[in-house]
């Protein structure tokens, strides 16, 4: 089973979700978000995973959101895409993959929801 973690080394949640992995002997793909964002396309595959809108998936409290007005109701899906493309340090994490299958590690347990 493949499995991938976007994982921020700096997030204690992140760190907390690859160790409960690694204790399960699973040795995911690691994808360091803020160093090698996702593309549009595979943000919108991880958005159908997850089964949320782009606006689910942000950060709200990081001054990037206040700074940039996201909370304008008036952003639609796309923008919010192209946003979150920009500033992959407003993305929610860890997110974990496990085929066909996806959810935010917060609280990092959630991650064996879908092993």
């Amino acid at each position: 089973m493949q499995v991938t973690i976007y994982h921020n080394p700096r997030c204690s949640k992140s760190r907390q979700a690859l160790e409960l992995l690694k204790e399960r002997g699973i040795e995911p793909k690691i994808v360091e978000y803020l160093k090698t964002p996702p593309d549009r396309e595979t943000l919108k595959r991880l958005l159908k995973l997850l089964h949320l809108r782009p606006r689910d998936l942000m950060r709200k409290h990081e001054p990037e959101y206040k700074d940039a007005g996201l909370d304008d109701p008036g952003l639609g899906d796309e923008d919010l895409i192209s946003v979150l493309i920009q500033h992959p340090i407003l993305l929610e994490r860890p997110i974990v993959v496990s085929g066909a299958k996806a959810v935010v590690g917060r609280p990092p347990e959630r991650v064996f929801e879908i092993l």
